[in-house]
């Protein structure tokens, strides 16, 4: 009797063992379940590296042309093109990226006939909606930057965003500031970088340690979005090994209220100016006056866009301190973040930098 009790001992135990193990394995699944969606409700899950290889066009939603799987220069890769008189688009579904850095080889075809100017457009949004709609870009015009003329070469690369901000406004209104020179041909890869950072992004080319073009203020209206792939008519844009690699967001958010007196410093290639802006909003428009530099009680006028404003005013410059102000129209352009606020600013004709500023308190 005593070993058939023994031997029902050790099957208990064995079961109790069994079951314990399930239990704690139970319990660990329950654990992990509970971990990804803790992470995903907060963000940590979303900043795993996603890879694409781009070898085929099954993850891509295509609009305004056509995307092919194909092999150029010694490589599978995803190949736009557009017979029609207006650009091509492919989203890249899945991807998502708010702050951090996106890399990806670059080449471009040009196909348009001898004598007719063509310099290659090809690019990269992010931030960017599905459908295209909404999105920041760099693009690459790779012939520019063989040029022999100066100013075709700053026109080698460039930020757009969409919608309202394309290349011809913002080089209107801003000269030099959203474009640059980089070194790269066409019909070769090139290896693009594009990190982000809040409200800042920089493009670098072919394994830089310096970026070619620093876009401060990023005027696109979401903080989040996708990865898309962009081509121009004229020519075939190639794309292959699109890696993302997300980072922590920087705790930003867009909705700033602009109304409030702001100490404004303005630090120009001329010179250092000081002001205050004694702002009022209603709805998308502002009001209120500046004072400082550039004289008292100015009237101020412009617009709000979930806290990214355009504002300007016309006061006096002084080349010399004794000599009679002559007219001149300053504008500023930036994103307002709880009780801080900066971004470009201009004394038409005059002055150029950044501006920042602080909300006085109550």
């Amino acid at each position: 009797m005593k070993p058939h009790r023994m031997v029902l001992g050790s099957m208990s135990y064995r079961r109790i063992k069994s079951r314990f193990a399930l239990t704690l394995s139970l319990l660990s699944l329950v654990f992990a379940t509970c971990t990804c969606r803790a992470q995903d409700s907060s963000g940590v899950g979303s900043l795993a590296p996603q890879n694409f290889a781009l070898a085929d066009t099954a993850g891509l939603s295509v609009m305004g042309g056509k995307a092919e799987a194909v092999e150029y220069l010694g490589r599978k890769a995803v190949r736009l093109t557009t017979q029609e008189n207006n650009v091509i688009s492919a989203y890249v579904n899945g991807s998502s990226i708010q702050d951090g850095v996106i890399e990806v080889d670059i080449a471009v075809k040009i196909t348009t006939p001898p004598g007719v100017r063509m310099p290659g457009f090809t690019g990269l949004t992010f931030r960017s909606r599905p459908d295209g709609s909404k999105y920041d870009m760099f693009y690459l015009r790779p012939k520019n930057a063989q040029s022999d003329d100066q100013a075709m070469r700053n026109h080698s690369v460039q930020y757009v965003a969409k919608p309202g901000y394309d290349w011809y406004p913002l080089r209107r209104q801003w000269p030099w500031v959203y474009e640059s020179w980089a070194d790269m041909k066409p019909e070769t890869w090139t290896h693009v970088k594009v990190e982000i950072h809040g409200r800042v992004a920089q493009l670098f080319v072919n394994g830089s340690s310096s970026p070619s073009l620093v876009v401060n203020g990023l005027k696109g209206e979401d903080l989040r979005g996708g990865v898309g792939l962009w081509g121009y008519p004229g020519e075939e844009s190639y794309f292959s090994n699109l890696h993302i690699s997300p980072s922590s967001p920087l705790p930003i958010k867009n909705g700033g209220e602009a109304t409030g007196k702001w100490n404004v410093v303005f630090a120009s290639d001329y010179g250092r100016f000081e002001g205050v802006m004694d702002l009022h909003r209603e709805a998308n428009k502002i009001t209120g006056t500046w004072s400082g530099a550039f004289g008292k009680e100015l009237a101020v006028s412009g617009t709000w866009r979930d806290g990214y404003v355009e504002l300007n005013f016309a006061g006096g410059w002084q080349d010399d301190p004794k000599a009679t102000p002559v007219p001149v129209v300053a504008a500023l352009a930036g994103w307002i973040d709880d009780d801080k606020a900066g971004g470009r600013m201009k004394a038409e004709g005059r002055a150029d930098g950044q501006w920042s500023a602080l909300r006085q308190k109550d």
